[in-house]
Order: structure tokens, then C-alpha cells, then sequence
């Protein structure tokens, strides 16, 4: 890779100009950092000596062009880059799955602060996408199996070639299918399932923001005329699928707390509970099998 010298003055620049033409100034910092390598910390430098020299992996030039066609197209720039930072690694990333929001990150804290770094049984993804949360999993606990399912098989392609890249030495089979029904084999003996289904309702995800309703898929967005079909599958097999003790940890929309919570209550899952996101916001559902 070519590396480009620019000043700071031309770059805070070249900043002012592209927002003029419109989007987010957060998005054009990711850009930036993600397209450009000038990280956010050092773009905050800049603003206080101009003068400083910057060295960019692509040129302004080039950044200018995908972030028009980010505007013109409503285009998410993860998928015209083809990347996303998540955790501590990189995903490649498509129009297949999911962009894994900053959000989710948590599923893995809460998995990390059930399990420590030895956990050696079966775990779980289910509607793996990008796998973002397999490799984590994976990284996170060397010496387990692990399992990933989705219904796409695209979805399936990019997260194998995720898992291969940033987790080469994991064991871990992935699965074509809906949630567990390709782990039957392994029912009563998974330890851990983390899952990020769909559960926008049906009226909701029309109404999504363009650049998310036109890019990303429907089938990893909408949940049903409530949004918690896919919650219910993955819940009521839930008793029947997790090893004795074994933990399920679910992520759901902002107003499906409760109706979460009673359906593992339901089923019979024990030590069920919330937690919040990083605006305070109850967004996952935890279980126990007994």
C-alpha cells in the first residue's frame, strides 16, 4: 500500500468542503480513520496544529469519491469499503449481513463475565451474519467448539471467511439453517448460545432510514408484526437445546424487555434478567437452564 503525505490544514480542508455537500460529520471522522488510517485521536490533534503533517492510506481524492457515492446512493460506507472494525479486529463486510453495531459488542461482555477464558464446551451463534460474534467467541474461548447458523447461505460464505482470516485455528462448524434446528445433534450439551436475531417489527423497518432498509437484509431485520418471532423460536427450544446450566444470552429491540424476560420465564430458564446498552437502554435478556 501506497502511502500519501498531506498537511492537517489541507485535510481539516478538504473536511469542511465534503460536509458541506451534505451527511454526517461522524461518518465522514470514520471514513476517515477506517478508508484513510488518520485515527480519530489524531484528527482531534489536528484541529489544534494544522500544520502537522498526516501520512493517509488512500488519497483525499479517492475519499471524496466514495463518500459522494455514500451520499448520492445511500450507500453504507462499511459496505463501499467492504470492512468494519468490531471488538478488536476487522470484518470484511457485505450487503449478506448485518453491519455489527457497536451495541452487540456487549453480548460478548456478557458471556466473558459468565465464562472465563477456559470454557471448554459447546457454544452457540445463532443468525450468525458477518460472524462477528464467532469470532469473538472463538478468540475468546480457544479451547471450545463452537457452532454458527443462518438461514443465508451468503451470510454463512462471509462469516467463514471472517473466521478463517481472524480465527484460523478455532474449531468451529457453521450451519445452514433456522436457529437450532441444525444443532439438533447437539441438544443438551451447548453451554453458551449468543444470538442477535430480527426483531424490528413488520410497520417498523419500513420506516428505517433508506441507506438501512435499501442495504441491508430484510430477513436479519424484520422480526415479525411484533418483532419477536425469531425470539420465540430461539426461546421456547431454549430448555431443550442448553446443557444443564447452560446460558442463553439474547439481544432484542428497545421495547422487548419485558416480553423477553416472561418468555424465558415461560419456558422455565432460571436466573433471567436485563441488562442495558450504552445509552441505558434495556436491550439484552439473559437465562439459565436449570
Amino acid at each position: 500500500m501506497a502511502l500519501l503525505e498531506s498537511s492537517g490544514e489541507e485535510v481539516l480542508l478538504w473536511r469542511r468542503e465534503l460536509l458541506t455537500k451534505g451527511g454526517r460529520a461522524v461518518d465522514l471522522d470514520w471514513l476517515l480513520d477506517i478508508g484513510g488510517g488518520v485515527r480519530w485521536s489524531r484528527l482531534q490533534q489536528i484541529h489544534f496544529d494544522p500544520s502537522c503533517k498526516l501520512i493517509l492510506e488512500q488519497s483525499l481524492d479517492h475519499l471524496a469519491i466514495i463518500w459522494q457515492e455514500h451520499l448520492d446512493n445511500q450507500i453504507p460506507l462499511q459496505h463501499l469499503l467492504g470492512r468494519c472494525p468490531w471488538r478488536d479486529f476487522e470484518l470484511e463486510i457485505s450487503s449478506a449481513a448485518l453491519i455489527p453495531r457497536q451495541e452487540t459488542e456487549l453480548l460478548m461482555d456478557l458471556a466473558l463475565q459468565r465464562f472465563d477464558r477456559g470454557f471448554s464446551g459447546l457454544w452457540a451463534d445463532l443468525g450468525t451474519g458477518s460472524g462477528a460474534l464467532a469470532v469473538a467467541l472463538a478468540r475468546s474461548f480457544p479451547n471450545a467448539v463452537g457452532h454458527a447458523v443462518d438461514l443465508s447461505d451468503e451470510a454463512l460464505s462471509l462469516a467463514q471467511r471472517n473466521l478463517k482470516r481472524l480465527a484460523p485455528k478455532a474449531s468451529v462448524d457453521f450451519h445452514l439453517g433456522s436457529w437450532w434446528e441444525p444443532l439438533k445433534s447437539c441438544w443438551g450439551a451447548i453451554g453458551l448460545v449468543l444470538a442477535n436475531p430480527p426483531y424490528i417489527p413488520t410497520a417498523v423497518v419500513h420506516q428505517l432510514e433508506p441507506i438501512v432498509r435499501q442495504n441491508e437484509p430484510y430477513l436479519a431485520l424484520c422480526g415479525g408484526p411484533d418483532g419477536l418471532n425469531a425470539c420465540r423460536e430461539i426461546v421456547n427450544s431454549s430448555s431443550n437445546a442448553l446443557s444443564p446450566g447452560g446460558w442463553l444470552i439474547i439481544e432484542h429491540h428497545h421495547d422487548q424487555s419485558d416480553d423477553v424476560l416472561t418468555l424465558m420465564s415461560k419456558t422455565g430458564l432460571k436466573d433471567v434478567a436485563f441488562e442495558t446498552d450504552l445509552n441505558g437502554i434495556k436491550r439484552f435478556a439473559l437465562g439459565r437452564n436449570p
